[in-house]
Order: C-alpha cells, then structure tokens, then sequence
C-alpha cells in the first residue's frame, strides 16, 4: 500500500531556513509526480509545490506564495521527495504534508516564529 512519511518539521526563526523529507513506499515512485501541501490552523489546505515523474523530466511548479524561496527536489534512488524552505514567514506556520494523486502523508508541523 502507499505510504508516504514526511520528517523535517520543527521550530524556526522569521527568515529562517527548513528542510521537509517524504519516504515513499508502496510504489513505483519514479513514475508519479509529488506534491507538497500545507495547512495552517483554521485554514483549508493548499498547495505549495510540486515534482514531475521522471518521464515528465521532473518538471517542477510552485504557489505564487513560496516562489523563489522553495526549492522541491527528489531522489528517486531513495524513493525521496524533499522540500527547501529558505526566507520563511509567519505566515508559513502549518502542517506540511507530501501526496501523491489522491494519498497524503500525516504530515509534519513547521512553526515560524515572529
């Protein structure tokens, strides 16, 4: 069954800087597109950035929101879908959790402190 696993998650300063990791598991993880997605309290889930299979050339697309400062990469080796946080805001407060199609992970939280 798929399985996603997000890590990286924690405390960090305004304009500072965070990784985010998601272990997939339970297919063949070259051949599908990831995304990652947050939710702040209070707030309905939105996306912020995604990574195109290896057939697409891993193409990549990210919100408006965090352009120029996220960067989504992948190691398909080890089945890895990782998220660059750098310059973050308050307002980056949420829970961040990777998907792929229609499963997510639970997630990992990510505070920015003011």
């Amino acid at each position: 069954q798929v399985e996603l696993v997000e890590s990286g998650g924690g405390l960090v300063q305004d304009g500072g800087s965070l990784t985010l990791s998601c272990v997939a598991s339970g297919f063949t993880f070259s051949e599908y597109s990831m995304k990652w997605y947050r939710q702040a309290p209070g707030k309905e889930r939105e996306f912020v950035a995604g990574i195109g299979s290896r057939e697409s050339g891993h193409s990549i697309f990210y919100a408006d929101s965090v352009k120029g400062r996220f960067t989504i990469s992948r190691d398909n080796a080890k089945n890895t879908v990782y998220l660059h946080m750098n310059s973050m805001k308050p307002e980056g407060t949420a829970i961040y959790c990777c998907s792929r199609n229609e499963f997510y992970g639970q997630g990992t939280q990510v505070t920015v402190s003011s």
